[in-house]
């Protein structure tokens, strides 16, 4: 129209997506209503917004916006997301209610709520602060003994000398030494801990029913060793990655606690390359090939930790840390042996020390197979 201003060229399809990317929090809590914020990521069950966790999408950083559902392999971006919940058709019926979203008024995201904390939390928090170093104690002398000496102090271990232990809920409660490691999330936050119950001696679990037992809401989340910033090395047992950590020392190190919470595990949207330690067994194979199908829609190059026995604390106890250290080695790339290696000592001495320390004599190791054998 001559003599009037002409109106703003509508944006582009990437224009569009990277806007919804700014907002994705809004976009999840409107489209995946019965969702819940996890850390970094909004998480539920599919695109149909069915409740449950297999769909993760980024709330921030440069993969904000991307979304994977490792049950199908399904990935993409919002305006893909916003596609098949509102099942359109077509691209431009996408584009269409992506942009009636975001002209809405009051369509932005606001700060989350606190997550709601359940008593097993609380508690979990409470049996933890309750806790001590493990310092020249029964539980740093357990780990001694599976071959677990570390270059400094976990900050997620602690030592509580007269935890409760009960059979069943009716038995009567019983005092036992334990080892506890505190179960966090993507902000640090403690949401539960595993118990390991010692032998009053500290050279193994305690002779109970079941001597390791976890408390509080662990999915999702995990025992930390390490800040994680562009690589991560993840498990499944305490003292598997333990195990790890005793050889790689420089490399940060999350334990989920059982193959099905590894399969679950959110991952630090700065993770470009992830290692999974896998058991062998089943579990093992199938919690890695979740995992590795999640971080792959992520644009998280994976690789597999394979250990020679049955884990890598197995390995450990019978092979000794040159072995371990060297199988491991072979399984990483060359940029991430050199993180591994950058805070380590000289373990050979440091094991000596602890083992006169707790009066136990060295075990020579003995030799290991290859990796591939």
């Amino acid at each position: 129209m001559r003599g009037g201003s002409r109106p703003a060229p509508r944006e582009s399809v990437a224009e569009l997506a990277r806007h919804l990317a700014q907002h994705a929090e809004a976009v999840c809590r409107h489209y995946l209503s019965n969702g819940r914020r996890r850390g970094a990521y909004w998480q539920v069950g599919d695109v149909a917004n069915t409740p449950g966790q297999s769909l993760y999408v980024h709330l921030g950083g440069s993969r904000a916006g991307k979304w994977c559902d490792a049950a199908t392999g399904e990935h993409g971006d919002l305006l893909d997301l916003i596609g098949l919940t509102c099942h359109c058709p077509t691209l431009k019926g996408a584009i269409a209610e992506a942009r009636g979203f975001l002209d809405r008024p009051g369509e932005r995201p606001r700060p989350p709520p606190e997550p709601a904390t359940s008593d097993k939390t609380r508690g979990a928090q409470r049996l933890f602060a309750m806790a001590h170093t493990i310092t020249g104690t029964l539980a740093e002398r357990y780990l001694t003994h599976r071959g677990i000496v570390l270059d400094r102090p976990a900050l997620a271990l602690r030592f509580h000398p007269r935890c409760i232990y009960r059979d069943e809920p009716s038995s009567s409660p019983e005092a036992r030494p334990a080892l506890l490691a505190a179960v966090t999330d993507l902000t640090g936050r403690v949401t539960g801990i595993q118990r390991t119950w010692l032998d009053a001696s500290g050279r193994d679990k305690a002779a109970v029913v079941t001597p390791c037992r976890a408390l509080g809401r662990l999915s999702g989340n995990g025992v930390r060793f390490g800040q994680a910033r562009d690589v991560l090395v993840v498990g499944e047992g305490i003292e598997t990655v333990l195990s790890l950590k005793t050889v790689m020392p420089g490399l940060p190190m999350v334990a989920a606690l059982s193959a099905s919470q590894l399969a679950s595990l959110v991952l630090p949207t700065s993770v470009e390359r992830l290692y999974v330690a896998r058991d062998r067994d089943a579990a093992g194979r199938t919690a890695f090939e979740r995992l590795a199908r999640r971080a792959h829609g992520l644009n998280v190059r994976v690789g597999a930790l394979d250990p020679v026995g049955g884990d890598f604390n197995d390995d450990l106890v019978r092979c000794g840390t040159d072995a371990v250290f060297g199988a491991v080695a072979r399984q990483l790339g060359t940029e991430d042996v050199r993180q591994g290696r950058a805070k380590g000592r000289d373990l050979a001495s440091a094991i000596r020390g602890r083992a006169q320390h707790h009066d136990r004599p060295v075990q020579r190791p003995i030799k290991a197979r290859s990796a591939g054998g």
